[in-house]
């Protein structure tokens, strides 16, 4: 299940944290992953002893070393993987943090394209979809594929380039999200005209922009 959205107002920002959002399907794709290099691991771990007989079994030693060092890096980073929206008078930040690292990017507001909602990228189908023979599963494949490479639902320009984040919130979710981030930042941030038909009228709503 996707961590819920929380915002915290301070005297002069608005933090929004949105957590880890994966999907059940992507998360039992990284624990098969897990699960499989440290199958592999341990297979180099077993070849090598002893360690100490000689060399080629000193080396699988290390490539064993390596891959239990991997596997785990690679899942608790992913397993663990949280973001943040960050809005102050000046700009507006996007926080990517696993327990390793930790990426911060700052976006002045005078810079900034209207902000849109992308949802999911367009995708074509697979010739075999809905045919009874893709025995294979192949548009299952591609769906999961593009879900894992999701970079977030919305977006906007940034001196000439697309920036996107808000992985894997959705409309229902965008909806109140992009209302509260409009309260804080005012005429600061610019809205997109599909905005227009996603939004309902409510009580956050605010006056349309010249």
């Amino acid at each position: 299940m996707h961590d819920k959205i929380t915002y915290h107002w301070g005297d002069s920002h608005l933090q929004i944290v949105l957590g880890n959002r994966i999907a059940p399907r992507i998360k039992a794709l990284y624990w098969g992953e897990f699960l499989l290099t440290l199958g592999m691991a341990t297979i180099f771990l077993l070849q090598s002893l002893p360690l100490l007989s000689g060399i080629v079994h000193f080396i699988s030693g290390m490539g064993a070393a390596f891959l239990y060092a991997l596997a785990a890096y690679r899942f608790v980073s992913r397993m663990m993987y949280k973001e943040e929206v960050w809005l102050d008078e000046e700009c507006l930040m996007v926080v990517n943090a696993t327990p390793f690292k930790r990426k911060v990017k700052k976006y002045q507001w005078a810079f900034m394209g209207p902000l849109h909602y992308a949802g999911k990228l367009p995708k074509t189908d697979h010739p075999l979809k809905g045919q009874c023979y893709d025995y294979f599963g192949f548009e299952t494949q591609e769906q999961l594929i593009q879900d894992i490479h999701d970079e977030g639902n919305l977006y906007f320009n940034y001196e000439g380039y697309a920036v996107r984040f808000a992985r894997a919130v959705y409309s229902w979710d965008a909806e109140e999200m992009v209302r509260i981030m409009k309260l804080h930042a005012g005429r600061n941030l610019k809205l997109a005209p599909e905005w227009k038909q996603l939004m309902q009228q409510t009580s956050y709503d605010v006056e349309d922009e010249a």
